[in-house]
């Protein structure tokens, strides 16, 4: 089975860890300093505060832009439920716009009529999906025309750039996993980064139980810190990570080419954006029926995601109209795309695409649909 994600952990990766042991400092240190201080030198932004997954980050961010009870945060139906979990978890409530029908991602007309019918909009909450950067421009005119904070969910955007500038530095706060299927893996883990001292330093303080100094703790936080061997992990992974989105780049131009003529939609990169692929989401009519066959040819691929976050059963109390993405929720099919594959594993994938095709239309033929 040619799978849809295989992460990539090697001998850096195992030296950097087998460091940390040989230190004794296990949780948060220098190695997690360092860190940070690279990720924020890779996003070109002032500060990088690091957690323990994606979900705490974006947490912590919106702790520590004071958005909480009362507030509501306008974001997207179409993501990892996390993203609106962390807004839940802050205190606040999300309110969700429609996607863009060629990106997916945040509609900004969709997000500007949601500001303009309510009073307590107090962020937006942008993905950057799949990959591919959130119509950040439009965004942040809404965001300033309201005086609203710009939150980036990067997790699956790690090194993705919008306009010549990299995802993480476009907002007031962005966060990012290290999910171990992500374009970079730490294991596990997280990370904020922002251009603000006082967002940096409420994060800091935020994910290390509201600590200024030794026991003096000024407010109530989390223990949200990331540990060494993590953050090892990472650092090795940061300097792969620009020729793994590079390979990732190179994957999907050549299913682009292969895919053109075929009856699924393939994946749309704005003239502007700069993609990284995390996934390579077609779209399909006969979604499910494709996913069985590609099953059947050995091709693994991924359904992101079958049901938007407001048809969630815990999200039952909430009404939105979002019908770009629910339509999508039906069609969206991710295929493998990850630095490992093959030029073998992509001929066979879209092979099976073509197959697929050809059964159908063979289908159609006999029975009598097509014309003579």
């Amino acid at each position: 089975m040619i799978p849809v994600a295989d992460p990539d952990v090697g001998d850096a990766e195992r030296d950097r860890v087998l460091s940390v042991l040989d230190s004794g400092q296990l949780a948060d240190g220098p190695v997690v300093r360092e860190f940070e201080d690279e990720f924020a030198s890779y996003c070109g932004v002032e500060h990088a505060v690091a957690t323990t997954n994606g979900t705490t980050a974006l947490h912590a961010a919106f702790e520590a832009l004071g958005v909480g009870e009362g507030d509501a945060v306008v974001t997207t139906p179409f993501s990892f439920v996390a993203s609106a979990n962390a807004v839940r978890h802050a205190g606040a409530e999300p309110v969700f716009a429609d996607v863009d029908p060629e990106t997916l991602t945040l509609d900004p007309e969709a997000v500007r009529d949601e500001v303009a019918r309510r009073d307590d909009v107090a962020a937006i909450l942008a993905v950057h999906l799949y990959g591919t950067p959130a119509e950040v421009r439009d965004l942040r005119d809404v965001a300033d025309d309201h005086a609203l904070a710009l939150v980036e969910d990067a997790a699956q955007a790690h090194g993705a750039e919008y306009r010549g500038d990299r995802v993480g530095s476009l907002g007031d706060v962005a966060c990012f996993s290290f999910y171990p299927t992500k374009n970079m893996t730490a294991g596990e883990g997280g990370m904020v980064t922002t251009p603000h001292d006082g967002v940096a330093e409420r994060v800091r303080r935020f994910v290390d139980h509201g600590r200024t100094s030794g026991y003096e703790h000024a407010s109530v936080g989390h223990n949200f810190r990331l540990t060494s061997l993590c953050a090892a992990i990472g650092r090795a992974q940061l300097e792969k990570l620009p020729s793994y989105n590079e390979a990732r780049r190179a994957h999907a131009a050549y299913l682009d080419d292969r895919l053109g003529d075929a009856s699924v939609e393939t994946p749309v990169e704005p003239e502007h954006a700069w993609s990284v692929y995390h996934q390579y989401t077609v779209r399909s009519d006969d979604r499910d029926a494709l996913r069985e066959h590609l099953a059947d040819c050995g091709v693994d691929t991924g359904v992101y995601y079958p049901t938007p976050i407001h048809r969630q059963p815990a999200y039952s109390d909430v009404t939105a109209s979002c019908p770009v993405a629910e339509r999508a929720s039906d069609r969206v099919l991710s295929l493998p795309v990850h630095p490992q594959l093959s030029p073998g594993d992509l001929d066979a994938v879209a092979d099976a695409v073509k197959a697929f095709d050809a059964e159908r239309l063979a289908d159609a033929a006999e029975g009598g649909v097509m014309d003579p």
